[in-house]
């Protein structure tokens, strides 16, 4: 499951200043450490991760989060 790769090292996500402002922004949230907000999104029994290119896609419900594989920066995060 390859999957695993990603939730094995949960830990290692992070963003940019940048990242933050754009994923507080397209996903509408308010004051909130995104950084966790997306590894609750990520380690949710219901999200369906899969790799693809350099970048692994987490999506949950309606929003998907794209994450790069190597550094495990979390680039963006879209309603879909």
């Amino acid at each position: 499951m390859e999957a695993k790769i990603l939730l094995d090292n949960i830990d290692k996500l992070h963003t940019t200043k940048m990242g933050i402002e754009r994923i507080k922004k397209n996903l509408k949230l308010g004051e909130c450490d995104v950084v966790e907000f997306c590894k609750n999104m990520v380690l949710d029994k219901n999200c369906s991760i899969y790799k693809q290119g350099k970048n692994w896609y987490c999506q949950t419900d309606n929003v998907r989060i794209t994450i790069n594989s190597y550094s495990y920066t979390i680039i963006t995060a879209h309603i879909v």
